[in-house]
């Protein structure tokens, strides 16, 4: 079938399910545009910033579990995007943003609105494609959103020059993926899986600590399950707030420098640490040598660049967290933990229980953040913006089945309302 460039872009989206998308028009994404307008299935968000798009996208990504999808023009307009699409990386966020770009026999020749935006953004994205040819515009958009969606989900940046737009192509839209050098681990390998299931049957007082990969994953129940089966209490990050109820007699409460107190003395006491889809950067452990010499640790990652970043695991284990624990359960983990768990859930209660008088006349902050997790429905979504308002509620606002979004890897400020549009 015949087309443009721009309207094949259309026509890629509409094949990829996608629904919602998230832009501000400008001179060279307009084909793209004009081909949009036709389109019966797709609802653009126009935003009034650049930077806007991206945060919405992500926002939704979040949510939904589907790639987020921004489209912004040249120069400024792309460069705008870089904010956002950072955001998303250091979250491990699904997202693909496409720009329009100058001819693409003008490129290098600092026209106007020319910037290098693949480059810009080459040290915090997942992928970037800049179309040379219009007839792989199907083969690429297939690639970017199979790229932003498995293994670590991430952001992945197309760059379409305004002449790939407006060129005529046959289009067909692929069926599979098959890109040479990018092959996902999804199933743990066996030998570290038994390890593991060894490793946890001779601790004394292990801890399972989870973080944001148990919700790109989509593992939740199987942590819940793993948790109750083995009767091991869990600490979280700060992204990893929800996976279990704040309620949940295992969910000891977050660890940082400004988590729970009883949730950091699990961590300086633990003789094996499990870790499952985290990172456990500065903010999570602040002296992660100390772990490493006082505890055994497991970690459990789809990113092998992630294992050992942090932490020196004692048993690595690369694969998608929710086969991966699939596996682990089907193996019957026992743990004999029964009185380390006891002791940790009382104190826990203790800790939880306590919550310092106002002073008169006073909204004391995180009384009231402990009052609206008391009002709020069992499935609300959360949204905290960065500061100490962030602290307060990760700290003392109780989650049940909902989600509590932030950004915990770059700090984003001021994109609250943005990701609650999205």
């Amino acid at each position: 079938m015949n087309m443009t460039g721009a309207q094949s872009m259309v026509r890629c989206l509409e094949e990829e399910d996608v629904s919602h998308i998230f832009g501000y028009p400008g001179a060279t994404i307009c084909p793209f545009y004009e081909a949009l307008y036709h389109s019966e299935s797709i609802q653009h968000i126009l935003v009034r910033q650049e930077q806007s798009a991206a945060h919405m996208a992500s926002g939704y990504a979040r949510i939904t579990g589907k790639a987020g999808v921004c489209v912004v023009t040249s120069g400024p307009g792309a460069t705008n995007l870089i904010t956002g699409i950072a955001t998303a990386y250091m979250d491990s966020i699904p997202l693909v943003a496409i720009t329009g770009q100058v001819q693409s026999y003008l490129l290098g020749r600092d026209i106007f609105q020319e910037v290098d935006i693949t480059g810009a953004v080459s040290p915090f994205i997942k992928h970037t494609y800049l179309i040379k040819k219009a007839e792989d515009i199907p083969r690429i958009f297939k690639e970017a959103f199979h790229i932003a969606t498995t293994g670590r989900p991430g952001p992945v940046l197309i760059d379409v020059p305004i002449d790939m737009q407006e060129a005529e192509i046959d289009f067909s839209y692929p069926e599979e993926v098959n890109i040479r050098g990018y092959k996902p681990t999804i199933n743990g390998n066996l030998k570290q899986l038994k390890k593991v299931v060894k490793t946890i049957a001779a601790a004394e007082r292990p801890l399972i600590c989870v973080g944001g990969g148990a919700f790109c994953a989509k593992a939740q129940e199987q942590v819940r399950q793993l948790c109750e089966e083995t009767k091991i209490p869990m600490v979280t990050t700060m992204m990893g707030l929800g996976v279990l109820p704040t309620s949940h007699p295992l969910n000891i409460g977050m660890i940082g420098s400004f988590g729970h107190k009883t949730a950091n003395m699990a961590l300086s006491q633990t003789d094996l640490l499990i870790l499952v889809g985290a990172r456990v950067g500065d903010r999570a452990i602040t002296a992660p040598e100390k772990i490493s010499s006082q505890s055994k640790t497991i970690h459990i990652d789809i990113d092998p660049a992630e294992i050992g970043k942090n932490v020196n695991p004692t048993v690595p284990l690369v694969g998608d967290l929710r086969a991966v624990l699939e596996s682990l359960l089907a193996e019957h983990p026992i743990s004999n933990c029964s009185h380390w768990s006891e002791y940790l859930q009382q104190e826990a209660a203790a800790e939880k229980a306590t919550m310092p008088d106002p002073r008169p006349d006073t909204i004391q902050p995180k009384r009231l953040m402990a009052e609206i997790g008391k009002q709020i429905t069992a499935d609300a979504c959360v949204v905290a913006d960065v500061g100490q308002n962030q602290i307060w509620a990760a700290k003392y606002l109780s989650m049940r089945q909902g989600r509590f979004l932030t950004t915990g890897g770059l700090g984003t400020m001021d994109m609250l309302c943005l990701l609650l549009l999205g």
